[in-house]
Formats: C-alpha cells, structure tokens, sequence
C-alpha cells in the first residue's frame, strides 16, 4: 500500500557533497514526519535528521551544520543535502515515514525504505 525508495547515495570524496530524495507513494493520507536514519559497518542504525509536517527539523549532533533536511508535503519526499562529508559519514542511509495514515486504514503505520549506500574515501 505504501512505498518508500531512496535515491541519490554514491561514493565521494572527503569535503565533498551529496544529495538524498526519499519518496513516499501509495494510498497514503498524512504523513507526520519522515527523516533520515544510517547505519554504518558494524554500527547500529542511528538517527541523521527528522522533519515534521510542521517543518520542524532534529539532526544528529555529528550532521548539525553539515547536514540540510528539506519536505515537499504534497509530493511525500524528503530531500537530505550532506555537505563536507566524512569517512565517518559512510553507512547505508534509511529514508523513515512515520506516524503514516493509510487511506481507508485505521492507526497510523511506519515504513522504511530498502537504504541507499554513501561512501566516503578518497
């Protein structure tokens, strides 16, 4: 009923920049935040940065400054600006729908989508 794909990983050079979309789609309603989440070689997965329907924003202390975090409502997609990236930075990143109300469904859902690779190395 409700997809999430990410798109936009790659390998890049310490310093460098790169840029996630997220797109939500299906027979979605409302969804109150969506954000980004990596989990790097043998790390658990961490939080990057959230956004809220509100335009609220939270980001990982080791991103603020570094990171952006942007949301179009009416499309459903989150776009994740990384800027002077490290090798710390390299992880799979997972774009989170949260509290997700479903068309014709009672409650409200999470979905993730299947991550995207950054690598960071010169």
């Amino acid at each position: 009923q409700v997809q999430v794909v990410e798109s936009g990983g790659g390998l890049v050079q310490p310093g460098g920049s790169l840029r996630l979309s997220c797109a939500a789609s299906g027979s979605i309603f409302s969804i109150y935040a969506m954000g980004w989440y990596r989990q790097g070689p043998g790390k658990q997965r961490e939080l990057v940065a959230t956004i809220t329907s509100g335009g609220n924003t939270n980001y990982a202390d080791s991103v603020k400054g570094r990171f952006t975090i942007s949301r179009d409502n009416a499309k459903n997609t989150v776009i994740l600006q990384m800027n002077s990236l490290k090798p710390g930075d390299t992880a799979v990143y997972y774009c989170k729908a949260d509290r997700v109300r479903v068309i014709q469904r009672q409650g409200e859902y999470i979905y993730w989508g299947q991550g995207t690779q950054v690598a960071v190395s010169s």
